[in-house]
């Protein structure tokens, strides 16, 4: 079934689709204690409280705090061809630089192009003076090292690293979606930017459908390959790993981004506290009636695997489930 161009609140209402000010208020107000909230803000202190849970994550190489140590980063750089700066408080993949490898003495980025030192002096002076960071806060920069995707994905992506986005409501992954980067997000797994969003079914991790800019596609438009049969590998074990952050968080509505890498496989990148909602658009489903299923479930179970099987027993494509989406 496809969603209508347009359609009216109660329409939509109908069709299960959770909308920004509903998910605002009764999700995200109601379920997200704002205490919590920089768990998942500072990306230093969500890698850290990951690690105290047993989810995986990229190796953090160093932080930088202040400009004095932005200026001494070609040292420390010495012997490290691919790493990741990133701002510990950035939204929306915002001041993000990978690095792929050096050649005569500079940096070279997914898309080829080539940076001296001083660029990276620069890029981390923005960093630390808050240009990427929520409300403009000052911050710190992140470094780590480089993911390297499993080779699953080689024709799928355009120069960055696919990844898993889980909406995690009361610890129950109850959707999830594969995002690839494109030219026009350069490089990054960023819906808002071009990339492409893939949903998947959530008892086996295969594709349902794909989508660009809201709209249906079939193929990748940089590579052509087909966005069809995907299947994801490690899928159970992603699941968990998205289940164990919500006791790791304390949030009761997130949304969890993991990637696939080939030598460590599930690594967690990072949390959201406001997880976006084309995920339905490309599953071509409705979230409201997987939420509501998991809101009669009096106490969450203490278990992530149990709460992992209700998941996958209850949210499939293939067999019976509670979304409106289910025959199209």
């Amino acid at each position: 079934m496809k969603l209508p161009q347009c359609a009216n609140p109660i329409s939509l209402n109908k069709q299960g689709i959770l909308g920004m000010n509903r998910r605002n208020i009764d999700y995200i107000s109601c379920y997200n204690d704002r205490q919590h909230f920089p768990n998942v803000d500072d990306k230093l202190k969500t890698k850290r409280i990951a690690q105290q849970a047993g989810v995986s994550v990229p190796e953090l190489i160093m932080v930088i705090h202040t400009q004095r140590e932005a200026d001494s980063i070609a040292e420390q750089l010495t012997g490290i061809n691919q790493f990741v700066f990133k701002p510990a408080q950035g939204s929306g993949g915002k001041g993000i630089l990978i690095i792929l490898s050096r050649e005569e003495g500079l940096f070279v980025k997914s898309n080829g192009e080539k940076l001296s030192i001083h660029d990276l002096v620069r890029h981390l002076s923005n960093i630390i003076s808050g240009l990427y960071s929520l409300g403009g806060r000052t911050d710190v920069a992140i470094m780590e090292t480089l993911v390297n995707f499993d080779p699953v994905f080689n024709d799928l992506s355009y120069e960055g690293v696919p990844d898993i986005r889980l909406i995690v409501f009361r610890g129950y992954p109850v959707m999830g979606m594969l995002r690839l980067a494109t030219r026009a997000s350069d490089g990054k797994a960023n819906l808002h930017q071009g990339a492409i969003g893939i949903g998947l079914d959530m008892a086996v991790g295969e594709s349902i459908g794909a989508v660009q800019y809201n709209r249906p596609i079939q193929k990748h438009p940089d590579s052509g390959a087909s966005l069809s049969g995907i299947s994801i590998p490690h899928w159970r074990t992603l699941l968990l790993l998205a289940a164990r952050c919500y006791e790791a968080s304390k949030l009761g509505y997130l949304g969890a981004d993991l990637v696939l890498d080939k030598a460590r496989g599930p690594l967690l990148l990072e949390l959201n506290a406001r997880p976006g909602l084309t995920i339905q658009v490309a599953n071509k489903s409705g979230l409201l009636p997987r939420l509501r299923k998991i809101e009669q479930i009096e106490i969450p179970a203490s278990d992530p695997q149990q709460r992992v099987d209700y998941a996958i027993q209850q949210f499939s494509k293939r067999g019976k489930s509670a979304d409106l989406f289910a025959q199209d």
